[in-house]
């Protein structure tokens, strides 16, 4: 239908390779909304300013983060200007920053959120009361696209089955390893336990492989550098509904560049 909103969404982006997979592959989909999880944009772990400007010049319209997100310092004064970037909606009140930001571009409009888990992380506030008291504050009508960035498969699973018909779509972030299990929940929510990983696949998980295996195998500290080779475009489609929360397909996205 005319209508109805079309949103890309693209897992977390690893460094260089990452970055210019993104400025190749969103200029072949047609889609209303871009969205990327950006928290590793810079060598592989954190995101400065300029590469978030970047990013937003190749047509990016929403960048997503985690627990990665203070990495660079000089990030902070950023997202206190920038809604664009946004960080994760459940860190303790004051922290630099927004959780939640709403895009309004050819007529139609997005609501974005971002959290963040607790399970083998960081012990921040709970991301269930976060989003129940986001959802409490926020206009119903606007669609509502949530980045969880959480570790256990359980917490992102669990967060879905809470947000099923509070919200148009959830993708889970952070393990960057692509789930198989996308689809449309009961009460019309789109799903993905994780979006997965845009970058380098011949990695350990966007990192060269000889510098990861030195580390586990000694024990003792490596540098890590971004891999290099095999670079794929995971994430995912959703065609959303104009007005409320109701998915309408969910298509996953892993596709070599």
């Amino acid at each position: 239908m005319p209508n109805d909103i079309r949103v890309l969404f693209l897992g977390d982006v690893i460094g260089k390779p990452g970055r210019k997979a993104v400025e190749h592959f969103i200029k072949t989909v047609e889609v209303d909304f871009r969205i990327i999880n950006g928290e590793n944009l810079a060598g592989g772990i954190g995101i400065t300013p300029s590469l978030a400007v970047e990013m937003l010049s190749y047509g990016v319209d929403i960048i997503t983060t985690g627990n990665h997100i203070w990495k660079k310092r000089d990030i902070m004064p950023f997202l206190m200007e920038e809604q664009r970037v946004i960080r994760p909606l459940n860190y303790p009140s004051g922290t630099p920053g927004f959780g939640y930001t709403v895009i309004r571009k050819n007529g139609k409009t997005l609501g974005v959120a971002n959290i963040e888990g607790r399970i083998f992380m960081n012990p921040l506030d709970c991301p269930f009361r976060a989003m129940e008291e986001l959802i409490n504050r926020t206009d119903p009508t606007i669609p509502l696209i949530v980045d969880f960035h959480a570790e256990a498969t359980s917490e992102k699973i669990a967060m879905g089955w809470f947000l099923d018909g509070r919200a148009a779509a959830m993708f889970g972030t952070h393990t960057h390893v692509q789930t198989a299990d996308e689809r449309i929940l009961p009460k019309g929510t789109g799903y993905i336990t994780d979006a997965g990983m845009t970058g380098p696949a011949d990695s350990v998980i966007g990192m060269d492989k000889v510098g990861v295996l030195e580390k586990f195998i000694t024990q003792l500290p490596h540098k890590f550098e971004v891999g290099k080779d095999d670079v794929e475009v995971q994430g995912v489609i959703v065609t959303i509904a104009a007005s409320g929360n109701r998915c309408l397909r969910i298509e996953r996205i892993k596709q070599k560049v």
